[in-house]
């Protein structure tokens, strides 16, 4: 059990002290170095650049550096550079168009570090001496432009801002990807206002076109059904007086007929009236009078009565009528 104790302790010691302590005097004497993927190690040495290492790997100094890699951790430095893909968005960058309107217009690039050296000593600020250079390149190469070109051709907005900030890039160390146009809006608000008016109006002139253009399409059918209905039903008041009047005229050529169905039609009448019937008996001139004088709401009223019996009775006698027109059609 000691001695199991003993040899965790001295392994623990070997693996976690002495192994690192050793490989970092031994990188410190620049025996060796390892470069991390999307990382750039630069080497100085009393004020020059003794070597770049760009690829990803490990890397025996000696060999790659010479003998000035055992004294380049001593008496000069390492500059560890990231030369990752990074992206920025610059929000509503002001531009006036040809006509005159403010114009705001959000660009997206993409920039990585192709060159250490240039990033590390041309200037020191990089980032945001680019940042403000693709402002003024945008600012520049956008103004001025026709307002449809400007909401429409974003393409060739972006490929002239990306050609004009390359050069300049490229000096500090850095190579721009891909440039976009990724919005492009109005910064007046009463600008803005005016615009959803005239949207608005010309929406409401547009409903209300196709609302006319459906009232005056109906109202065309309708006039022209209604012409349509108006003329049958003229040739139908036409040709009734034509249809009567010879009805009329072959009953009336028998005088019992005639005279039966005018006393049916007038019973029908007197029947579906509901009228008060007042009574009278003939020869009494004075009782006429004394209704007249006292007026009719006192005088002895009865209800209607048939004439001549039930409904039944009185289609059996149309029924008789029209056997007999139609006997002296025949004959």
């Amino acid at each position: 059990m000691d001695q199991f104790i003993a040899g965790f302790i001295l392994t623990f010691i070997g693996c976690f002290i002495c192994l690192p302590l050793f490989l970092w005097i031994i990188r410190m004497f620049g025996i060796y170095a390892i470069v991390h993927e999307g990382r750039c190690h630069v080497y100085l040495l009393f004020g020059q650049v003794l070597g770049v290492l760009k690829e990803p790997g490990f890397y025996f100094l000696p060999w790659h550096l010479g003998v000035k890699s055992l004294i380049v951790y001593l008496l000069g430095s390492c500059k560890v550079v990231d030369t990752r893909m990074d992206q920025e968005y610059l929000r509503s960058q002001p531009v006036n168009s040809e006509e005159g309107a403010p114009m705001g217009i959000g660009i997206w690039y993409e920039v990585f570090v192709s060159n250490p050296v240039s990033y590390l000593f041309k200037n020191i600020d990089p980032r945001t001496s680019l940042s403000t250079n693709v402002r003024s390149a945008s600012i520049r190469c956008l103004s001025n432009m026709k307002l449809g070109d400007m909401l429409e051709d974003r393409h060739t907005m972006s490929q002239k801002v990306r050609q004009e900030v390359s050069a300049q890039a490229a000096e500090w160390g850095y190579k721009v990807g891909s440039v976009y146009v990724r919005k492009v809006h109005f910064r007046d608000a009463k600008m803005i206002f005016q615009i959803q008016e005239k949207v608005v109006n010309r929406l409401r002139q547009v409903t209300s076109a196709i609302k006319q253009d459906g009232a005056n399409q109906v109202s065309i059918i309708t006039s022209t059904a209604e012409n349509q209905a108006a003329a049958e039903f003229a040739k139908a008041a036409a040709v009734r007086p034509k249809i009567v009047g010879e009805a009329l005229q072959a009953i009336s050529k028998d005088p019992e007929i005639s005279s039966a169905l005018f006393e049916i039609i007038e019973a029908q009448k007197l029947s579906e009236s509901k009228a008060q019937i007042t009574m009278i008996p003939a020869n009494t001139p004075m009782l006429r009078q004394m209704l007249a004088a006292e007026g009719l709401d006192d005088a002895e009223t009865i209800e209607p009565q048939r004439v001549y019996g039930s409904s039944s009775n009185v289609n059996n006698a149309v029924a008789a009528v029209s056997k007999k027109t139609q006997s002296s059609k025949k004959s």
